[in-house]
């Protein structure tokens, strides 16, 4: 059996494919078309333009739910693994699974609304992926510190921190240098600025600002990364509970018998995963 066989490690591994192969396809396509320059662009300038823009919105769609799949099946691994008397790290939990939700969201918004199109919502959308993302990261750190060494290893807990200070740190350089890039721009519609020549006013602070964007996307892969172990180790199942053996609101066949439920009345198949 291969590593991405067991449990739904294929989940994670999918989620972080998938979403780097959404980026590095649009980049790719961008800029071979000309649409932006190959130094670094921002992620959502490569997702602007048409024919890319099509593929991207449909690639981070997917990413989106591949995401709301891994951080739902993460919330019922946390909260098998404590117990009901646990009420802080339930409450944590039940806390990141909203986040998470959220920030999954967040992604299907920023693929849908280009910045040149609607940029206030992409600019919404960006905050909800990467603002409410990097408190959901937060959160499971959290609780992986409380969860070591009896449930998992201190190493999974401090890669889990680093890859968090790295989130934190490619923020804070995002934020500051696209203040200073916009107010070294006044009066320029910079949403609209595709390209960018050296030596111009505000480069450096764009330079610095894509670069930092790159950094946080990828921090952001990286922590999913580290759910691969853990989710070779958990299953989940779908359960079928029959009311009645008919779909009729009342049986219309007269005086014949309805055919009866089966014994237990009930069907149970493995969900995502090819066994318990």
């Amino acid at each position: 059996m291969w590593w991405f066989q067991q449990g739904l490690s294929f989940l994670p591994a999918a989620l972080v494919v998938w979403t780097a192969a959404s980026f590095i396809f649009a980049y790719i396509t961008a800029v071979v078309l000309r649409h932006v320059d190959p130094l670094v662009p921002y992620i959502s300038d490569t997702g602007t333009m048409a024919p890319e823009r099509c593929v991207f919105g449909i690639m981070l769609d997917v990413s989106a739910f591949l995401g709301m799949a891994t951080v739902y099946v993460r919330y019922k691994q946390v909260e098998a693994l404590t117990g009901e008397g646990e009420l802080k790290l339930n409450r944590l939990n039940r806390f990141g699974l909203l986040l998470g939700l959220i920030s999954s969201f967040g992604m299907a918004v920023v693929a849908n609304f280009q910045k040149t199109t609607l940029f206030s919502m992409h600019l919404v959308g960006a905050v909800l992926t990467f603002g409410v993302g990097a408190l959901y990261i937060l959160v499971q750190t959290l609780l992986s510190l409380h969860m070591q060494p009896h449930v998992h290893s201190r190493t999974t807990y401090l890669l889990r921190l680093g890859i968090g200070l790295w989130t934190l740190g490619s923020s804070i350089s995002m934020f500051v240098s696209s203040v200073i890039m916009y107010a070294s721009l006044p009066g320029v519609d910079v949403p609209q600025k595709l390209h960018w020549t050296p030596g111009e006013t505000g480069y450096t602070a764009h330079i610095i600002s894509t670069v930092s964007e790159w950094s946080l996307a990828f921090s952001f892969i990286s922590f999913f990364l580290t759910y691969i172990r853990d989710f070779q180790k958990i299953t989940l199942r779908a359960e079928a509970h029959l009311q009645s053996s008919h779909l009729y609101d009342a049986w219309p066949h007269g005086g014949a018998a309805a055919p009866h439920l089966k014994h237990d009345a009930s069907e149970s198949a493995p969900l995502l995963a090819g066994g318990t």
